[in-house]
């Protein structure tokens, strides 16, 4: 009972903090770039600052990046905006190198990311493990490197009917350098606490002047290494004497990256753009241990068991080329054509097919071998977009409208490309008639363990199309009052067609307060990774038992018996509305209220399995030879409501500056129906309560983001405070609900600039070596006896603890 008092304290002193800070005179310190203060998000019309949006936009410039320890996107914007969430994951297969994005606590698909203001493609994983984001595929953010960004603009804000399908959440711009004539060089070493994780990564950017009228070239490359990370505990139930067994921890990753931003001026109304990049990333992650006397392993081969170890590789590359031109009488026009792919490819090693090892040779005997490795199959996703934009004001009967409009044009493209045979077969001929017996005297389990390679019969290579028309339009009846609408339609070849809309306003009465809000509607159309993916694994059923689970691709022949309909659009409606107060020149304040209801929402479904004695399900899956089955559908609705209060107080003094900001983050998510089509499956079964946990709290409810940033001379001292609320998970302990703690994370910098273009940066994370809550040893039982010591599906800030690093940036 004495929490909820000890955080409101703890906000109240913060809040007290911010206001009694004094006002000093800012420090022109040659060391800190120049920052971008203007953003483009949420209008199309000229460019605002973050404060006179009507929408909430956040800003992330240069600076931020700078004192922010994370090297990875991902997890910067997590760590410095708390609407933004990006879980940590392990033995989660590909999810352990392709982590969820999320927005506002909504899914991964639901946010839609643009790159310097178009649209970005999203990734081929699709996330079916139990972790946040399940049954989702949503954007490869860290696919961006660091060293290309020169600002981030993030709108807290539904805006489907302004950027099209997926945007319910919000949209999040990235922005790429464009400067010219300088080399910028950047190295850091880092490490953890516990002697792993080691980290070495180096970046370059060099911009180029393109002839003489304003044309440039910007080049980013950099490369990575981290190391892997291990918290796992003793297995004290499978070997003996006790030892680790698992990989608990951030997998190894090497990864690296080119990418550019270029524009080359026609005359002086037009020019051409191009922008893009490459990525690859080589991820080293494992499954769960196999013990010696496991019915999945071969003692001739593994005598002490074996920890099946899986390889990915993620390759992420796109291309936009465009023309803008100025018109006449300061209108805009704008074509451009975007392409963008992601494939990740599987590779098991340290592996074994039981059944090929175990199989009976014709002449008697068995064979007694089998491939350690394997190529398990590969994701493919790819997009093209073509959009003309077209944009000015217009004067109608006296009054000034600014007005909008465009077309896009997308083509989706899904591909699953099979794995090796012996990653998937039962046995060489693939035969379920032959008995395979393992050393346990049990059926032998098909394919590679660890990761079971894709099937002939789950390939496939399929996609659609769609189009879209918009119209953005703003006019200011008033100086004080702002008021805009968007209305779009949009026409996809497989489902049909949907119009969204939204209204947002802004009324400024004085410049000291503004008030805003808005209302608009949504949708979301099914992903073709969500309609196109299946698998065919052999898992544990409820009864522990290795059984073949089908996740099964919509309108099959199983949806179609259990009386699962295809996939349809989710819907949204949104409403927001915000005060911003400027009380002193140097002090702002910020404060959005906000709800948002998706009806039909696609989930990922619990694991359907035949009834033990009979009945209906056993029915329709056994004649299908389905020892269970999963897929996606339209099961739920769901309604998230959530309080963002932003703050920032300037103090100046001759020759220093002290910068006092808060971010605090409440929202909750709620599942408020559960509904089926099927006249055999409730809602119920479709989604049971472990989904419902992860959905409602697999992600802090509060996450709250204190920061002091102190500059005087060279010297640069900054300390940032992370507060993850709470999170749950029941995905691996029937009835029982396991908690992790709400947890402050404490982060400081200290940078020395040698030169206006040279600087030193030592860096903590996670100061106090903080953990999330340990497993409970008896109701989470048998997780922490096999070594899982702290969270597994939902961690927001993962199990690493202190980490340290230095950094060298120098330019020239």
């Amino acid at each position: 009972m004495k929490k909820p008092f000890l955080f409101r304290r703890t906000l109240l002193a913060s809040a007290a903090l911010l206001a009694a800070s004094g006002a000093y005179a800012q420090s022109d310190s040659a060391a800190v770039p120049e920052q971008q203060t203007v953003v483009v998000l949420g209008s199309r019309s000229a460019a605002k600052t973050a404060l006179d949006t009507a929408a909430p936009v956040g800003l992330i410039n240069l600076k931020d990046m700078q004192t922010a320890g994370p090297l990875e996107l991902g997890k910067l914007l997590q760590t410095l905006d708390p609407s933004f969430n990006f879980s940590n994951t392990f033995i989660s297969d590909g999810t352990d190198i392709i982590r969820p994005a999320t927005l506002r606590s909504l899914g991964p698909d639901q946010l839609l990311v643009l790159v310097n203001g178009k649209r970005r493609h999203q990734q081929a994983l699709v996330n079916v493990q139990q972790t946040v984001g399940r049954g989702s595929a949503g954007t490869d953010i860290n696919a961006i490197p660091l060293s290309a960004i020169h600002h981030i603009e993030v709108l807290r804000d539904g805006a489907a009917a302004q950027y099209g399908s997926d945007a319910i959440a919000g949209v999040i711009n990235i922005v790429l350098k464009s400067n010219v004539n300088e080399t910028a060089l950047s190295g850091t070493l880092g490490t953890t606490s516990e002697g792993d994780g080691d980290l070495i990564s180096g970046s370059v950017n060099r911009g180029w002047s393109l002839g003489e009228n304003g044309g440039y070239i910007n080049v980013s490359v950099e490369g990575r290494h981290r190391k892997e990370t291990n918290r796992a505990g003793p297995d004290e139930l499978r070997v003996s004497p006790p030892r680790v067994t698992q990989r608990i921890g951030d997998s190894d990753a090497k990864d690296a990256y080119l990418w550019w931003n270029a524009a080359v001026p026609t005359d002086a109304k037009g020019e051409f753009y191009s922008f893009g990049g490459a990525s690859k990333r080589k991820g080293d992650s494992s499954g769960f241990y196999r013990s010696a006397g496991d019915g999945r392993t071969v003692p001739a081969v593994y005598p002490n068991g074996f920890l099946p170890n899986l390889l990915t590789t993620v390759k992420d590359a796109s291309f936009a080329v465009g023309y803008r031109r100025d018109l006449e009488n300061d209108w805009k026009a704008d074509i451009s054509v975007n392409h963008g792919r992601s494939e990740l490819g599987f590779h098991e090693g340290q592996t074994i097919n039981v059944s090929y090892w175990y199989e009976p040779k014709p002449g008697g005997g068995i064979y007694a071998a089998s491939p350690l490795e394997a190529d398990t199959g590969k994701l493919k996703f790819d997009q093209t977009t073509f959009n003309a934009d077209l944009k000015g004001p217009l004067n109608i009967g006296g009054a000034n409208i600014f007005l909008a409009t465009g077309f896009e044009w997308r083509e989706d493209n899904y591909q699953i490309v099979a794995g090796d045979p012996v990653s998937y077969q039962y046995g060489r001929t693939n035969n379920p008639a032959v008995v395979i017996r393992d050393q346990t005297g049990g059926v032998a389990a098909s394919g590679t363990q660890g990761f079971p390679g894709y099937t002939p019969a789950t390939a496939v290579d399929a996609g659609r199309h769609n189009i879209a028309l918009y119209l953005d339009v703003e006019h200011r009846p008033v100086d004080t009052l702002l008021l805009a609408g968007a209305v779009r339609y949009e026409k996809y070849s497989d489902f049909g067609n949907t119009t969204t809309g939204k209204f947002s306003a802004r009324w400024d009465p004085s410049k000291q307060v503004g008030v805003r809000g808005s209302v608009s509607s949504g949708f979301r159309a099914p992903g073709v990774q969500q309609e196109f993916y299946s698998s065919v694994s052999t898992n544990l059923n409820a009864a522990g038992v290795l059984t073949e689970t089908l996740t099964a691709r919509q309108d099959s022949a199983v949806t179609r018996a259990l009386g699962i309909k295809p996939l349809k659009e989710e819907t949204s409606r949104n409403a927001s509305v915000g005060l911003v107060l400027r009380p002193a020149p140097n002090f702002s304040v910020t404060t959005d209220i906000y709800q948002i209801k998706i009806k039909d929402r696609i989930v990922f479904s619990s694991n359907i399995a035949p009834e033990a004695g009979g009945g209906p399900i056993a029915n329709v899956l056994v004649p299908l030879k389905v020892g269970q089955a999963q897929f996606f559908t339209n099961a739920v609705d769901t309604k998230t409501r959530g309080l963002d209060i932003v703050a920032e107080h300037t103090n100046k003094m001759p020759g220093a500056t002290l910068v006092l900001s808060g971010q605090l983050g409440f929202n909750k998510t709620e599942v408020t129906g559960r509904h089926s089509t099927s006249s055999i499956l409730t809602g119920e079964q479709l989604f049971d309560q472990a989904q419902v946990t992860l959905i409602e709290h697999g992600q802090p409810r509060q996450h709250h983001v204190l920061a002091a940033d102190y500059t005087r001379g060279p010297w640069n001292f900054n300390t940032r405070a992370n507060y993850y609320g709470e999170v749950k998970g029941q995905g691996f302990t029937g009835d029982f609900v396991q908690t992790w703690d709400a947890k402050w994370l404490l982060d400081m910098t200290v940078r020395y600039s040698f030169s206006k273009k040279t600087s030193l940066t030592f860096g903590v994370n996670n100061v106090f070596d903080t953990f999330p809550t340990e497993w409970d040893k008896v109701k989470a039982a048998p997780f922490p006896q096999l070594g899982f010591t702290h969270c597994w599906e939902t961690c927001p800030f993962g199990v690493n603890g202190r980490s340290m690093y230095v950094r060298f940036d120098t330019a020239f």
